[in-house]
């Protein structure tokens, strides 16, 4: 199964339209979102072309194809303008023989077995890491990367991991779970 996994939009009508043209041409079968759709958060700049509503009229036209986890700046009354569920905090997901955590970030499972695998954004860098307790993939920041990393999201598939950058779709970074 192929899936595409993105984090941090903070409400960028922009980023969020380029994210959908990627979706169109990658065809995977999942849109799996680590949180923080809509609003920018008290730390973040506003990005580029900020329009909440915008952001929510574009998801919803791929509401069947997402999976989304709550972020640190989603709220329950996105779900009044969003047409999916954005409340859960994790969820489970078999990637072959191994199990994937999904998480926004700000808060993290109380276990991580040995060879799990975390997936996550909130921290808008790019990141793979082999850690004693799992491993660990940050997929970045769509709207707001730091640490000069570019626009990104993620693709998973056959336990192959591609960043890209949300602007070009070019490769960035690749590695094997």
């Amino acid at each position: 199964m192929k899936y595409l996994i993105a984090s941090d939009i903070h409400g960028s009508a922009h980023y969020c339209g380029l994210l959908r043209e990627r979706f169109e041409e990658e065809g995977p079968q999942k849109l799996i979102l680590l949180g923080d759709l809509l609003y920018h958060g008290a730390r973040n700049p506003l990005p580029k072309d900020y329009n909440t509503l915008k952001c929510a009229e574009i998801l919803n036209g791929m509401k069947e194809h997402i999976l989304c986890i709550r972020g640190n700046c989603d709220s329950q009354v996105d779900t009044l303008v969003l047409e999916f569920p954005v409340e859960a905090d994790f969820a489970i997901l078999p990637v072959g023989e191994r199990t994937a955590i999904l998480a926004h970030g700000h808060l993290l499972p109380a276990v991580l077995n040995r060879g799990d695998i975390l997936f996550n954004g909130h921290f808008h860098v790019p990141a793979f890491e082999e850690r004693e307790t799992c491993t660990y993939v940050n997929c970045g920041s769509v709207s707001i990367p730091k640490e000069n990393s570019p626009h990104s999201y993620l693709i998973l598939e056959d336990g192959r991991l591609l960043w890209k950058d949300v602007e070009t779709g070019e490769v960035f970074l690749e590695k094997q779970l």
